[in-house]
């Protein structure tokens, strides 16, 4: 059960002590930060960094994941407050809070027992990402008055942004914002140049100590911090009516929803990178524990700490002796030095939240999905401006709701591709991809790259019959990527193979495992495979209608009329899209530098040959065969190697590929 104690380790004692005493440090001026976000007196985030840090190292099975107050929670404790028009740090705030928190505790332990850990992860990167980037601007929007001498906002941002504004025109003082900048340019500044300084931590000492000596937030109206009496706070029982436990109840569920999926995404990334392995499972109840316990000590729901964690990585701790660590010096802090708090300028902590509260941020990845997915991209922006607009419960449904809509149209229209031969190549190529690719005479080869059901079959049977010419005779499927049938695709399959029968056409399946046939004969259209409608590759079913290679091609294909180096060029785009030439151009040169060292009459030479195309992609051999033959005169001039020495490495690689290709279908066949 306590797992966390399998994970010490005494080859890493001096690091993880290291690293915990810095985690305690920085996780000062961010847990009290978030803990005012979450309507609570800042004292209350040091409470939450101290049982339920020790309870998640006893209880996890990852053996450096850093658990605590944190962004997310806060924020979605701030806006139910919110939304009920409760004001933060009143007495109503202080009841709701561990309500939540004992409820968030009782889903995730829910999730737990049904053995939800591996669910979580069907909650997509940019639902995830624009969900905590909405939450995280939110938050900052919050604070932002703070930074100028007002006081923090509530709501969305129809609310947030009004607020700033009269906060602006009613409380702004130019040395709080001017501090405010200082502290925020030295926290960025630093975690470019040096980011294994704890600048945070840092920036929070030094604003302590010049408040204690100066005294300059009270010479220019600046805010500080409230005091906070000694102690680790008191033990309390929640105080539940039927009102705040629905409250809570709702709240909750959504919250343990957040804390399980980013915190087992962020902790498989972490288990990834350094080789080891979680227990999902086993993490949902230390989630569910150290959740209960914060709602007896009157905090708000903790949840794993992205950036704690990296800074975890990059001091080297690696047991969860670093949360023990860190708990234990948070508690000589609440014992021993709380009187530093109220000497803590307010825009200096508000600085250091906002700064935290960016890095946690993903826009990143929003920038990454406009490149490679637009679809991807606009679900993540859904989530951010419905969380920013909305508020957060209605950002994760907008989220949910397209990333759903995302996988029925991808599933719709997977990708489809007409196959074609090229000569002198033993496989079957994308007639569109490559330029030297021609069709079989009287036969269409067909791709089909998705499990067929009933919302794509229509586009599977309308591909076929559009491709269907007058002198179409066999029609091959190429079905390696349909690994399931539904009841409709079955019966749409059928009446194509008795359409395409009544035409003359003959209809075959290729490539798809076992199952599929036993999804046609389970759904009534066994006959197609009784017939001989299927057979296991492409080459197999051509072979059976009387065709063997070298194929016969199609007479009247249209002729796309591109230059060899241009086909040479599109086919290698395949692979590496605009970096292309430039792959071409690095092979290349590191076959021929190194064919200069080879002598033709030395008995090794063909072994030496073969070893230059060891460093070059499997897939492109043929390409760059054909591009060095047809550069030959000027491959020649420009790495100074003779025409002789080029044809020989041309020469002896094509045998080589030739035997291999007459080897591998002799396999097949047999």
């Amino acid at each position: 059960m306590l797992k966390g104690l399998k994970t010490l380790k005494k080859d890493t004692i001096k690091n993880d002590i290291i690293s915990g005493i810095i985690i305690a440090l920085v996780s000062i001026p961010i847990s009290m930060g978030y803990a005012q976000i979450a309507g609570l007196p800042p004292q209350y985030g040091l409470y939450g960094s101290v049982i339920p840090v020790l309870l998640f190292a006893l209880f996890s099975s990852s053996p450096q994941y850093i658990f605590g107050i944190d962004a997310a929670p806060a924020a979605l404790v701030g806006g139910t407050l919110a939304g009920l028009g409760i004001s933060s740090g009143s007495d109503e705030a202080m009841i709701q809070v561990p309500i939540i928190a004992f409820f968030t505790g009782i889903w995730l332990l829910v999730f737990y027992l049904m053995k939800f850990g591996k669910l979580t992860r069907f909650v997509s990167s940019p639902v995830m990402g624009g969900f905590i980037s909405g939450i995280c601007t939110t938050i900052i929007l919050m604070q932002t008055p703070k930074l100028f001498g007002g006081q923090s906002g509530t709501g969305e941002l129809r609310e947030l942004i009004p607020h700033i504004l009269s906060e602006f025109k009613s409380s702004f003082n130019s040395v709080s914002l001017l501090i405010a900048v200082v502290c925020i340019s030295i926290i960025q500044i630093f975690r470019k140049l040096a980011p294994k300084i704890p600048v945070s931590a840092a920036v929070m000492i030094i604003g302590a100590i010049a408040q204690y000596f100066t005294d300059f937030c009270g010479r220019y109206g600046v805010n500080t911090l409230p005091s906070v009496s000694r102690g680790l706070g008191s033990f309390m029982i929640p105080k539940f009516t039927l009102d705040n436990s629905y409250t809570g109840i709702i709240s909750g569920f959504t919250i343990a929803i957040v804390i399980a999926a980013e915190t087992l995404l962020a902790e498989h990334n972490f288990a990834e990178k350094n080789d080891y392995k979680i227990d999902d499972d086993s993490e949902l109840l230390a989630f569910s524990v150290c959740n209960i316990a914060s709602s007896f000590i009157g905090v708000l729901p903790v949840n794993g700490s992205v950036s704690r964690t990296s800074m975890n990585d990059q001091f080297g701790g690696r047991s969860q002796l670093t949360s023990i660590v860190a708990a234990g010096v948070m508690t000589c802090i609440l014992l021993f030095g709380t009187g530093f708090i109220s000497y803590l300028p307010v825009p200096v902590l508000t600085s250091i939240v906002v700064c935290a509260l960016w890095s946690g941020t993903e826009f990143h990845l929003a920038k990454q999905l406009r490149k490679s997915s637009r679809k991807e991209y606009m679900i993540f922006l859904a989530a951010f401006a419905g969380v920013l607009v909305f508020g957060t419960i209605y950002g994760v449904v907008i989220g949910v709701i397209l990333s759903f809509f995302n996988v029925i149209i991808r599933e719709s229209y997977p990708p489809t591709e007409f196959l074609g031969v090229i000569p002198g190549r033993n496989h079957f190529y994308n007639l569109e991809t490559y330029a030297k690719a021609r069709p079989i005479k009287n036969v269409v080869i067909y791709s089909f790259r998705g499990n067929l059901f009933f919302a794509n079959v229509d586009r599977f049977r309308n591909d076929i019959e559009n491709a269907v010419k007058d002198d179409t005779k066999y029609i091959i499927v190429d079905a390696s990527g349909i690994g399931s049938l539904d009841s409709t695709a079955a019966a749409a399959l059928g009446s194509l193979y008795g359409k395409l029968r009544k035409k003359g056409i003959k209809l075959f399946l290729t490539e798809h495992i076992s199952k599929i046939n036993e999804e046609m004969r389970t759904y009534g259209v066994g006959y197609i495979v009784e017939s001989g409608g299927v057979r296991k590759t492409i080459s197999d079913a051509l072979a059976a209608v009387g065709y063997d290679r070298p194929y016969p091609l199609c007479e009247n294909y249209e002729d796309r009329h591109v230059s060899d180096e241009t086909a040479i060029l599109q086919e290698f785009e395949w692979a590496f899209g605009s970096e292309a030439q430039h792959y071409i151009d690095v092979y290349t040169e590191k076959i021929l530098q190194n064919a200069k060292a080879i002598d033709p009459k030395d008995s090794h030479a063909t072994e030496e040959y073969e070893h230059l195309w060891d460093s070059v992609s499997p897939i492109s051999d043929h390409i760059l065969l054909d591009f060095m033959e047809r550069k030959i005169t000027e491959l020649s001039k420009k790495y100074d190697i003779s025409e002789e020495t080029i044809n020989s490495v041309i020469k002896n690689h094509r045998e080589t590929l030739v035997a291999d290709e007459h080897s591998g279908a002799s396999f097949s066949q047999a």
